[in-house]
């Protein structure tokens, strides 16, 4: 003969009040409790505020803020160490090329897919004397040549980089084909040699705000930094 099953044990109030008693850090970490907790309705008389139920309320819209902040700070860190690997891969690839018409191979080419974008335009100011500072292997089927001044006027001057959110891409800078394709853009001035033109690396995303003003420009100042170096290394030119 089995044995009947025993009745299920139903906790009472008291059972709930001892076992918070024991525990007294038990909400610290289910803090998520709260938000469908109730508490009684005190009444206390005309024109007189239940500071409980304020305070209950002030401690679930913080709880509510916090977690918001919390979800926003760990997204955008994931999202810089992506961009900060594929920056660092970008550097890696650059460093690699065996001469410069393999750096300008890399930029041109590759970059688009290593930083995950959709157009790469590098460009030149056709100045007085340019042919002298820069080999005819970069007036080349990726390399755009722009007018005097064209930098300054696009990023301003005395600045390096301009981010810019929901724009139309300009043909001048990325080309006719991919032009098409950019919504957002971030536009790095690169400084190779007092003796060289001006140059500009245009980056461009087909997602409206994948640049915008509010985003940081430490490591896209460092990327053009680096190229700076290498064509400066391959072309020996000076500082």
């Amino acid at each position: 003969m089995t044995d009947p099953v025993a009745e299920p044990r139903i906790l009472s109030a008291a059972d709930v009040e001892a076992y918070l008693e024991r525990h007294p850090r038990f909400f610290l970490n289910r803090s998520e409790l709260f938000d469908r907790m109730a508490v009684p309705d005190r009444t206390m008389g005309d024109q007189v505020v239940d500071l409980q139920s304020v305070l209950l309320h002030r401690l679930r819209e913080d709880h509510h803020q916090l977690k918001t902040v919390q979800r926003t700070l760990i997204q955008s860190a994931r999202v810089n160490q992506q961009i900060q690997n594929r920056v660092h891969q970008a550097v890696l690839a650059l460093l690699g090329a065996r001469g410069f018409e393999q750096i300008i191979q890399v930029i041109t080419g590759d970059l688009s897919l290593i930083l995950d974008i959709d157009a790469v335009g590098l460009c030149l100011e056709a100045t007085h004397g340019a042919a002298d500072a820069i080999p005819g292997a970069v007036i080349r089927a990726g390399v755009q040549i722009l007018q005097p001044g064209v930098t300054d006027q696009l990023i301003g001057p005395g600045r390096d980089v301009i981010l810019r959110a929901d724009v139309i891409g300009d043909p001048v800078l990325f080309g006719t084909s991919a032009a098409g394709l950019v919504r957002s853009d971030a536009l790095v001035r690169l400084r190779f040699s007092q003796h060289s033109p001006a140059g500009l690396l245009a980056l461009g995303a087909r997602t409206p705000d994948a640049f915008n003003p509010g985003q940081g420009t430490e490591l896209l100042a460092f990327l053009a930094g680096v190229i700076e170096h290498l064509v400066r290394a391959w072309l020996d030119l000076p500082e």
